[in-house]
């Protein structure tokens, strides 16, 4: 366009007189004003260009670029990332609390920020309307994260873990009972409370599916919640290890069966070395030799139902070991006992699963360190007993 105006220029002063040639009259003044409204029609035309070209730059820039907020933020909010959350996933459960504006922003900024990819789960104290380079910044800020981590130790009876939770959560203990009354509304799988051995099975004690393990609780769940998920875990954990089908395969016992069993050697193991051969011992005893298991654990337990305190084997009464009221009595009543003692880790787990190969029938701690002595000997039990005794285990 501005090459044919040039064109032009040169026409008309090819047709008068030459455009720099001095002195001529009319002939100036007439070519100035011409030029002048070229170059005006020139100026114009890039402006529009310009602009257009300015336009839809603006446009495409607008279609490539996330939508944000501006600035810190403003009104707090808490917000949690669930485990295994994806970043596109972070970036939705920030739009949905209006943290974020877009979930585009938001993995564009975690991608752009080198640690972007190491935000971990849990509940942050975050502000609305932030932008998406501010949150990312806040999600990876320990301070922002609220830390309510619960350690549930292995061997806790359901009691331990309802005491640790309130006193961890500010939630009432009575909560947790209440809650705990209805193990299959908590998400314990109807079938877990089958039996093989023909006995009766707990089916309202929550007793050995409240998984222990550390927690980190939304502080907006409440006790059933809470127990909801400490169930989920053990339904995860004993499904990876596949351990329903392993039980009723290869010992021809039930899950819930092997629960107890499990829970058992858990409350007598010493250390964890010992756990398959606790198991061997309590299947050898109630499916093999058909006698009483005699663990002195489960009077214990039972001690602990009825709100009292646990005492040392050689504390036990003879009346509190063979209680004949006690559901869980394992002195004179053949098999094993009503429900699982308490909540039993996966290495218990793991034992009650693959027990140890032998014929044992006897067991008996024989030091501090809480190590065991395993035989099929009645005779040579008694004398590892008096081993016991001699290395100050409380027996005697």
């Amino acid at each position: 366009m501005i090459d044919e105006l040039d064109l032009a220029f040169d026409e008309h002063a090819e047709r008068g007189r030459p455009r720099h040639r001095r002195g001529a009259r009319g002939g100036g003044k007439k070519g100035s004003g011409k030029s002048g409204v070229a170059f005006l029609m020139a100026f114009v035309l890039l402006a529009l260009l310009g602009g257009g070209v300015f336009f839809g730059y603006n446009k495409v820039k607008g279609f490539f670029t996330a939508a944000d907020y501006d600035g810190p933020g403003t009104d707090p909010v808490q917000v949690t990332i669930e485990k295994d959350a994806t970043l596109t996933d972070i970036g939705n459960t920030l739009v949905d609390s209006d943290v974020v504006k877009s979930t585009k922003a938001f993995t564009n900024a975690a991608g752009e920020n080198p640690r972007g990819k190491n935000i971990q789960s849990g509940t942050y104290n975050m502000k609305k309307q932030m932008s998406a380079a501010n949150a990312v910044t806040l999600l990876l800020d320990p301070k922002a994260r609220i830390t309510s981590g619960v350690t549930i130790k292995e061997g806790f009876t359901s009691m331990q873990v309802f005491d640790t939770l309130a006193k961890a959560t500010n939630i009432p203990l009575k909560d947790f009972q209440t809650a705990a009354k209805n193990p299959v509304d908590l998400g314990v799988p109807p079938f877990w409370f089958n039996r093989r051995d023909g006995k009766p099975a707990a089916k309202t004690s929550i007793e050995g599916f409240l998984f222990p393990d550390t927690y980190e609780f939304d502080p907006k769940l409440d006790a059933k919640q809470i127990l909801t998920v400490m169930v989920k875990r053990f339904v995860d954990v004993t499904t990876e290890m596949g351990f329903v089908d392993n039980v009723q395969n290869s010992l021809s016992v039930s899950p819930y069966e092997a629960l107890i069993v499990g829970s058992l050697a858990q409350a007598e193991a010493g250390v964890p070395k010992d756990l398959p051969k606790v198991a061997r011992v309590a299947y050898n005893r109630a499916y093999k030799a058909k006698m009483p298991l005699q663990f002195d654990v489960t009077a214990n337990y039972w001690l602990q139902v009825q709100g009292k305190a646990a005492k040392h084997s050689g504390q036990l009464s003879p009346e509190e070991i063979d209680d004949p009221k006690n559901p869980y009595n394992t002195k004179s009543k053949l098999g094993l006992p009503i429900g699982p003692i308490d909540n039993p880790g996966q290495a218990a787990l793991q034992g009650a699963m693959q027990p140890a190969a032998g014929n044992w029938l006897y067991f008996v701690a024989i030091d501090k360190d809480g190590n065991s002595a395993f035989t099929d000997s009645l005779a040579q039990h008694n004398k590892n007993i008096t081993t016991a005794c001699k290395n100050g285990v409380p027996l005697c």
